[in-house]
Order: structure tokens, then sequence, then C-alpha cells
């Protein structure tokens, strides 16, 4: 029974997000924003580019997303696994994201691992880890040059 229970929670929990990736991937940041705790922490690569580093706490992840969004990057998450007890799940997944210029011609595509650590069903720690990291910085470049600024600036 518990092996079936496990089953169906992981299989809400991928509707869930996949659901939450699809609004993000039509500029509404705020499903998945509220899937993180107040003082969650998302760590992305250091580089010259608008997501770099440590984004502590909602407000700085919500700029984090602002970006994504602003720079029409969309992605699909393709594998997930779970492991741990529900009060402290850790989360593995693949996401794939890409984005295209105003013709249509494509700025960006990378593979994505992405690690998150949760409490009680809110995310407190997220790591990605990306196949090629110059590709962000490429991104950002095309970014600049078409005028898209940065969420925080």
């Amino acid at each position: 029974m518990a092996f079936v229970l496990r089953a169906l929670f992981v299989r809400a929990l991928l509707f869930k997000l996949r659901r939450d990736v699809a609004q993000l991937n039509t500029g509404n940041y705020t499903p998945l924003l509220q899937g993180y705790s107040a003082d969650a922490v998302l760590h992305f690569n250091e580089g010259e580019h608008r997501w770099a580093g440590e984004h502590r706490g909602k407000p700085a992840i919500e700029r984090f997303l602002r970006d994504f969004t602003t720079a029409g990057l969309q992605g699909e998450l393709t594998d997930f696994w779970i492991a741990g007890p529900p009060w402290s799940l850790r989360l593995a997944a693949r996401f794939n994201d890409e984005a295209h210029g105003p013709q249509g011609n494509l700025l960006y595509r990378n593979r994505t691992a992405l690690v998150a650590q949760t409490r009680w069903g809110k995310i407190t720690e997220h790591w990605d880890f990306y196949e090629d990291t110059g590709r962000i910085a490429e991104l950002e470049k095309s970014l600049v040059e078409l005028g898209v600024a940065p969420a925080s600036a």
C-alpha cells in the first residue's frame, strides 16, 4: 500500500510541476514561485549574465523568474525523481530550455539538471546544473543586443 501511495504522490507532484512550468512558459511565474519557502535559496552558475549567483529569498527568486520569462525562455520538464520523506523531500529533474529571437531564430538551447530540497512541500534550496554554461553567456549577449534589460535594472 505504501508503494502505491508513493507512486500516486510522485504522479501528483509531477503533474503540478508540469502545470507550473506550462504557466511559466506563458510568462506567469507565480504558481512556480509559490512553491518556494520565504527564505529559499536558488543557486545558479556564476558568469557574466543576469541569472548568476545565489538568489536568497522569494523577492530575489521572483526577479530570477521574471528575467526567465522576460528573456522569452521556454522550458520542459522531462524526467523527475524524488527521495526522502514528505517533510524533507529531495527532488531531481531534467529540464530543457530554449529561447527564440523576434524573428523566430534560435538564440539559446540547453539541458539542465535541477536539484531541490524541500521542507513540508516548499522548496528551501534549489541548484541548477547546465550542460553548457557558456550558452547562458551567449544568451545574455543576445538579450543585451535586443535591448532586453534584466528585471533588476
